[in-house]
């Protein structure tokens, strides 16, 4: 899928709009996109962004809270 970046737009910012998370997704979209990284951390608006599939992080269990 291919998505166009909106003025001010990162990464990050893209990853969370389209998947919902960025953990581990970023890297994935800099490695389907040679040379995104060259724009700098704001991405030019109107710049194209491919999106591979991605499936969502499994939740941590057991985790433990401290006032629990």
């Amino acid at each position: 899928m291919q998505v166009i970046a909106h003025q001010g737009d990162t990464v990050d910012a893209i990853c969370h709009r389209h998947y919902g998370f960025t953990a581990g997704i970023t890297e994935a979209v800099f490695a389907a996109n040679p040379g995104l990284a060259e724009f700098g951390a704001i991405l030019p608006h109107g710049a194209k962004v491919e999106l591979p599939q991605a499936t969502p992080p499994k939740p941590v269990s057991g985790l433990i809270n401290l006032w629990d």
